[in-house]
């Protein structure tokens, strides 16, 4: 039972932390498209990794990264007062680079098909 009590507040505090950071974040370093890709808090509350996902170049990547760890205090008050918890986790903002590796993993795939295709003589 407490298995589906963690993933209720794994998924709400992502549903709030995304609407957080499009509304209440207001820091000019802020400027790539930013998700939040998973949450997980662990079983005593005391911290939850935040895996955000940060779409730009790697300058916008870093500073909007930046910005929103020195938000995570702001986040971690806010997150306090809309959830009722009894103990409102710790914040880890950790980026998450699997939407880029997946993207990679695509690019070979193709590049493979392409070279078999030509090899074969097919276009």
């Amino acid at each position: 039972m407490a298995r589906y009590r963690s993933g209720r507040i794994n998924e709400e505090m992502k549903k709030e932390l995304a609407s957080l950071i499009m509304t209440d974040i207001k820091d000019p370093r802020l400027t790539a498209m930013v998700s939040i890709t998973e949450v997980e808090v662990t079983k005593d509350l005391s911290y939850a990794k935040v895996y955000v996902s940060i779409f730009g170049s790697e300058k916008e990547k870093s500073d909007s990264l930046e910005a929103i760890k020195n938000a995570s205090s702001f986040l971690r008050r806010e997150i306090g007062r809309r959830m009722n918890l009894r103990h409102t986790p710790e914040l880890v903002i950790m980026l998450d680079t699997t939407i880029d590796r997946g993207m990679h993993i695509d690019d070979l795939i193709r590049r493979i098909s392409t070279d078999k295709d030509d090899k074969n003589g097919t276009t």
